[in-house]
């Protein structure tokens, strides 16, 4: 079993301790939390006035203390070159998640890099290169010269579209407003890489263009809307595993009946009734449990619909809600169009919608009730739309999307309080760049021209697509063919001759090789095909901005220093361009060198204040000063003024997915708005004048929810509807897979891991409990196979093979499975096809294969526990 090494007790924060603003760097949710740090040769007291809590510690304290942290919470980092305790706890003021701490974030601190107490020594400290027949460390001269000689001269034979680019579109973690600037100056603003992919799907694209294109951005309500909504639709998310603090601290009130007096304060002008879940999955999750137990199955409703059929139960819901006259006339007239044509296109009965989704008439027209019949007195139902993996990953994406966003704006849902049609979200946002209309849509399907042989060099930025990509195996086999080209070619030169080593490496380039650099913070699956690593720095070893799934966003300020050499992404980037400028120049190609201008940062914030500063919307009221004083509550963006001060409009000319919303509620004193009697919150409207680069401590003023006014992202304002005819399982071959295999094997994460498991190899809490991935099988599927628990499995089908550990659960349904997505011992997308729609986003969730047994359980299994992970009201 898991244990924790090298504590046997916990020392007293002080009371004079460092204190550092945090947000968790995991999942989208970003909860507040506070890193505790003072020197390595003292410890506070129990007395009151000695230590952090301010409490008498020799007393015994209550089970709810503040005064209290885990050993997870504890560590010893390097902080300014010396040695530091460190504790990162929750921050119980923070209205995210009001002293909640997750599984992840909770173990913030014993995830970080330290050689004192040996955590996460997989991290990498210096650059590596490929030499002797292996990865040897080197300096950042020697390695950033090379990576801009090649790239330079790959450039030079085959243009910029011989430079392939991967790279991550999120914050967090390694992410965030200054990485991105710093990648998407140099890729889009200094160059126009077209060649470029997002770090989960093999094409630079949204996961959501359907949204966007009907004028609505994804993120466009606040947490709150959870505890004000009269019904709450959840589509392909499991929010209880995987924004867990989001469910628990804002979902659990409404579901329990608590936040009523909060309904009552701000709609006080309509009834109130006790909430309703919908939720849309082929298969039963522990949230749908959880809501089970806090709200009463009375009032929770499973659509447990056949795989990939979402499209016909929203068009259904449109037809049938339009049909009874449910929809908010007034709000379509003014602020939508193609209301009629959609509702004409889209045109579904119920008994079509159940023979298409294997639902019943009825519970499609109950839904359909739940979520659009008015309430006593006619007051309009508040009901939230909330979304994520598997409508977004799954069968006719585009499609789905926009039906789904057909039904809130109909219903009149976003905007208002209670409402909003949005993403639950991965990563947290934290995006900034030049422009990306160079790169075309459908944008380049980056791997397949990879797999077909395209391409000189590749630069991976904090992503392993080994493990998160479709067709992953062919990809793999492909990759390691043409990267190993140049690791022959390169063995062969001798050592100290770098002309000769570029000529080497370009003449296995001609021959089909392929140049691989990886930048990140530990040696990647994709980087052991590499020829040179660069070590990242990550949040916490940086200052690092970003967004969670209400836009809200904070600084987490730098609290210890990162391993070795590694250094910020933004800052590697820079000095990328600053090599390239310069070897460009000594070629004699002034102009271009000239491009490379503009990358003389020292510090992240030099990055921040280049970017997001000057090209965002409302970003000239933003700097690191302003949000060190917010702490770990930030403020929503956009930013549209100050406190004590005029709002101005802010300018946006890059490339956000945050907040070019004209219509929005901003944070401030209430007056009427637009949607006739609702309270909305506005600010004065105004001009102010420009923030001085270093900022103050005033408080911005950020916008809490978008759309308010009924004004949307179009040039005329009006949102649109979209037709959404429903075409079957779209992608190509996805039909004939179903046809011909017998389990769908269906794909997410779990609390315990997210995301793949690119810091927890090493972690016992998590080895420990999945030491390989799982596979959810019905017990009789099980029997069938003659699998007992933990048995290895392989999972195969004509587009290849991986491994799972076979977990028996009555929830599963007969012939459908669940497998963890993108676990390094076992890839899912080895066995999904290379199917997508057009707009080439992937196709993860609508995928078939066979099982069959390959051993009983290992010894690393032996220990489980296979129970079931849902849990009573006791």
């Amino acid at each position: 079993m898991a244990y924790k090494r090298q504590i046997d007790r916990l020392p007293i924060i002080p009371a004079d301790a460092r204190e550092h603003n945090v947000v968790c760097h995991y999942c989208i949710v970003g909860c507040g939390y506070k890193a505790y740090t003072w020197d390595i040769d003292r410890q506070g007291t129990t007395d009151p006035a000695g230590n952090k809590f301010g409490v008498d510690l020799a007393e015994q304290q209550g089970a709810e203390t503040e005064a209290w942290y885990a050993p997870s919470m504890y560590n010893i980092v390097r902080q300014d070159g010396k040695d530091v305790h460190i504790v990162i706890k929750p921050d119980k003021e923070c209205i995210v998640n009001s002293g909640l701490g997750s599984i992840r974030g909770a173990r913030m601190a014993e995830m970080s890099y330290s050689p004192v107490r040996n955590t996460e020594q997989q991290r990498l400290t210096d650059p590596m290169v490929w030499r002797y027949g292996q990865m040897q460390p080197t300096g950042w001269e020697d390695a950033l010269d090379l990576v801009a000689r090649v790239t330079a001269a790959v450039i030079a034979e085959q243009g910029e579209d011989g430079l392939f680019v991967s790279a991550y579109d999120h914050g967090g973690a390694g992410g965030g407003y200054e990485n991105t600037w710093g990648t998407g100056k140099l890729y889009f603003g200094a160059m126009k890489v077209k060649n470029i992919r997002i770090h989960n799907r093999p094409a630079y694209n949204s996961e959501v263009h359907a949204t966007r294109d009907m004028g609505v951005g994804e993120l466009n309500n606040c947490y709150e809307d959870a505890e004000l909504a009269d019904t709450i639709v959840m589509v392909g998310a499991n929010s209880l595993e995987t924004q867990t603090n989001y469910f628990l601290n804002h979902w659990i009130p409404n579901l329990r009946g608590t936040s009523i007096d909060k309904k009552q304060a701000q709609m006080p002008n309509e009834p109130h009734e006790p909430v309703r879940v919908i939720v849309v999955d082929p298969r039963r999750t522990v949230t749908i449990n959880a809501c089970e137990v806090e709200a009463g199955k009375d009032r929770v409703m499973h659509l447990a619909i056949n795989s990939g059929t979402d499209l016909a139960l929203f068009n259904a819901w449109l037809t049938y809600i339009a049909e009874k006259g449910w929809v908010d006339k007034a709000f379509i007239d003014a602020a939508t169009k193609d209301f009629d044509k959609a509702v004409a296109g889209n045109r579904t009965s119920l008994e079509e919608a159940a023979r298409i989704t294997g639902l019943t008439v009825d519970q499609i027209r109950q839904s359909a009730e739940w979520i659009a019949q008015p309430k006593s007195g006619n007051a309009r139902r508040r009901t939230m739309f909330a979304y994520e993996k598997g409508l977004i990953w799954g069968n006719d994406n585009y499609r789905t999307n926009g039906a789904l966003v057909n039904v809130a704006l109909a219903t009149g849902n976003i905007g208002r309080p209670g409402g909003g049609c949005v993403r639950l979200g991965g990563h947290q946002e934290g995006y900034a760049r030049p422009s990306d209309a160079h790169v075309g849509r459908p944008a380049a399907y980056v791997d397949q021209l990879l797999i077909n042989g395209k391409g000189g060099v590749h630069h991976i930025w904090g992503c392993d697509h080994y493990k998160t990509t479709l067709n992953a195996l062919q990809f793999k086999q492909v990759y390691k063919k043409r990267t190993d080209l140049v690791k022959d070619a390169m063995s062969a030169v001798p050592w100290g001759d770098r002309p000769r080593m570029v000529a080497a490496i370009m003449d296995a380039v001609r021959k089909g090789g392929l140049f691989s650099v990886d930048v990140d913070i530990i040696p990647t699956q994709i980087g052991q095909a590499s020829h040179i690593w660069l070590p990242a720095a990550t949040s916490g070893e940086m200052n690092l901005t970003s967004m969670n799934g209400e836009r809200r966003m904070r600084l987490t300020e730098r609290y210890m220093d990162p391993p070795g050499r590694a250094m910020p992404d933004c800052l590697i980037a820079a000095r990328i361009a600053n090599n390239l400028e310069r070897v460009f120049r000594e070629s004699g190609k002034a102009d271009v060198a000239d491009r490379f201008k503009g990358f003389d940062w020292t510090t992240e914030e030099d990055a921040f204040m280049d970017g997001y500063h000057q090209h965002e919307k409302g970003g000239e009221f933003v700097t690191y000063a302003r949000l060190r004083a917010m702490g770990t509550n930030g403020f929503q963006e956009p930013a549209v003024g100050l406190e004590g001060g005029p709002v101005g409009t802010g300018s946006s000319t890059g490339g956000t997915t945050t907040g070019q919303q004209p219509g929005m509620v901003v944070q401030g004193p209430a007056i009427e708005g637009a949607r006739g009697k609702e309270p909305v919150q506005q600010a004065t409207a105004g001009s102010a004048a420009a923030p001085t680069p270093t900022g103050g401590s005033e408080r911005i003023i950020g916008t809490k929810r978008l759309y308010a006014d009924g004004k949307f992202n179009t040039k005329d304002g009006k949102a649109v509807f979209m037709e959404t005819q429903w075409r079957g399982l779209q992608a190509a071959g996805k039909q004939a897979e179903k046809d011909k295999f017998a389990f769908l094997i269906n794909n997410g994460r779990t609390n315990h891991v997210w995301q793949s498991a690119y810091l927890d190899q090493e972690n016992d809490l998590v080895m420990d409990r999945w030491p390989f991935p799982f596979i959810e099988m019905n017990p009789q599927d099980m029997t069938e196979l003659n699998l007992k628990p933990g048995d290895l499995v392989e999972v195969y089908n004509d587009n290849g093979s991986t491994q799972a550990m076979a977990y028996p659960t009555e929830r599963a349904r007969p012939k459908q499975t669940f497998m963890l997505f993108a676990y390094p011992m076992g890839v899912q997308g080895n066995v999904v096809s290379a199917g997508v729609n057009e707009f080439i986003i992937p196709n993860y969730k609508q995928t078939w294969g066979n099982i069959r047994k390959i051993a009983d359980a290992p010894e690393a299994v032996r220990g489980l526990s296979f129970k079931s992970k849902e849990y009573s009201a006791s």
